[in-house]
């Protein structure tokens, strides 16, 4: 099957590999697309592991499961990167994330932040807009 982040490659060539070896995701990018993936899997247990301890919302698993559940995802549309390559120790990427809910398609415009734990490219929060 296509993964569902949108890269044209096969799941088990793509995010499976990231959600079976968080050490195997080598940018930032390809991080937020495993996690677009775990969502659209309702993957509780990787977009925990792949969150910064410091900021991962343990206690809110169970409903961000649960919500992953009850809508469609249609798409991933990866907008603007900066940094987060397999050089750097953090980077930005904002992203579209669409999906459909109470009979109407929304979408979720994010500039996520993600920084190294462990060596491992984590997911850190909403990244400060530069204005």
């Amino acid at each position: 099957m296509d993964c569902y982040c949108g890269s044209n490659k096969e799941y088990t060539d793509c995010c499976e590999i990231a959600h079976n070896d968080l050490s195997a995701v080598k940018t930032a990018e390809q991080l937020m697309r495993s996690r677009y993936t775990a969502y659209v899997m309702a993957n509780g247990n990787y977009l925990m592991r792949s969150h910064h301890s410091a900021t991962r919302p343990t206690k809110e698993k169970n409903s961000a499961v649960n919500w992953a559940k009850s809508v469609n995802w249609i798409r991933l549309e990866v907008l603007e990167k900066s940094k987060g390559s397999q050089k750097d120790n953090d980077g930005t990427v904002s992203f579209n994330a669409y999906y459909f809910e109470d009979g109407k398609v929304e979408v979720i415009s994010e500039n996520s932040a993600f920084t190294r734990e462990d060596s491992n490219w984590v997911y850190l929060g909403l990244a400060e807009n530069k204005e």
